[in-house]
């Protein structure tokens, strides 16, 4: 019976297959894509009752009749007659009274700024999933922006993001297609008393008020802070999968490693798209490092290479 020809990777297979890895930490069932799509819906329940309350909170300092009475002075006076502006974004001002360890007391206050519009990387993180199923990466901030040298890749990668969300825009785009940041700055506006300038409109709000103003604040940070987590936990597998891959010679031994992990592997996915391996990137080894529970520490790694070297000798 002839023996069946071993498959050996270059470059593109590698990639090939590190994409099917990938996938897999990136899969719905995986832990840090749980806490994202649960932070999601969160945010999304949230922004529900926040608009009906906001619209309340407006609406009691600036009643309805009051805006109707600007919008006919407008009518008559033209700007003279007041100011009128549709926003989302609304700024509320919480007073309070601070003392100090000798009993002095001061007035202060906080304010808390709610937007309903679609923030840059508020963006990225809520539609992370949209943009990579067109091939987009809304991962760049984390995989570049945190460097004092940008890759010439993330000023790409940031044009074709804002590009979808909506925020690069030209004469010739399709006037049929509805972007996401134009989605949402229609999904929610009210007529205010005042200037176009949101922070020269403050509502005043009692503390338990401003506490629900920032909890929904929070949730949409929590969202932002989520897709961060998302690109640090896959990114720290998959720099150890690419340096275990770069190890393997041949096809059956990344398959191993899927096999480990419960990974489908096929030699399909060579076609869509060294040396000696070092023994802390055996199929074994790698397959516990990629594997969520705690990290090795250097010293085990060290411990664990000479343990392999002794097997090898006897």
């Amino acid at each position: 019976m002839q023996k069946q020809k071993r498959i050996t990777l270059n470059s593109e297979k590698r990639t090939a297959i590190a994409n099917v890895f990938q996938s897999h930490f990136e899969r719905e069932e995986s832990p840090v894509m749980k806490k994202y799509y649960k932070a999601k819906e969160t945010y999304n329940s949230f922004r529900q009752q926040m608009k009906i309350f906001v619209e309340k909170l407006v609406r009691h300092q600036q009643p309805q009749e009051d805006v109707d009475t600007i919008r006919s002075m407008i009518k008559k006076y033209d700007r003279s007659g007041g100011e009128l502006f549709e926003d989302n974004c609304f700024v509320f001002r919480h007073d309070y009274t601070k003392v100090d360890d000798e009993g002095n007391e001061t007035n202060d206050y906080d304010t808390c700024h709610v937007k309903f519009g679609l923030g840059r990387k508020f963006g990225l993180a809520y539609y992370r999933d949209d943009m990579k199923a067109k091939n987009l990466d809304p991962d760049f901030w984390y995989r570049w922006g945190r460097d004092d040298r940008r890759n010439p890749r993330f000023y790409d990668c940031e044009t074709a993001c804002e590009k979808y969300l909506g925020y690069n825009t030209s004469s010739n785009d399709d006037k049929s297609v509805i972007t996401p940041r134009a989605e949402w700055k229609s999904d929610f506006n009210l007529w205010v008393i005042g200037t176009s300038y949101c922070h020269t409109r403050q509502f005043k709000v009692d503390e338990d008020t401003f506490n629900v103003l920032k909890q929904f604040n929070d949730a949409k940070e929590n969202l932002i802070l989520c897709h961060e987590k998302i690109f640090d936990y896959v990114e720290d597998k998959m720099k150890k999968l690419r340096l275990g891959l770069k190890s393997y010679r041949y096809f059956d031994q990344a398959k191993s490693l899927a096999d480990k992990l419960g990974i489908a592997l096929n030699e399909s996915v060579l076609n869509e798209s060294s040396s000696l391996a070092l023994s802390v990137y055996s199929p074994e080894n790698l397959a516990s490092l990629l594997e969520d529970k705690v990290e090795m520490t250097r010293e085990e790694k060290i411990a664990m290479f000479r343990n392999q070297q002794n097997v090898s000798v006897n």
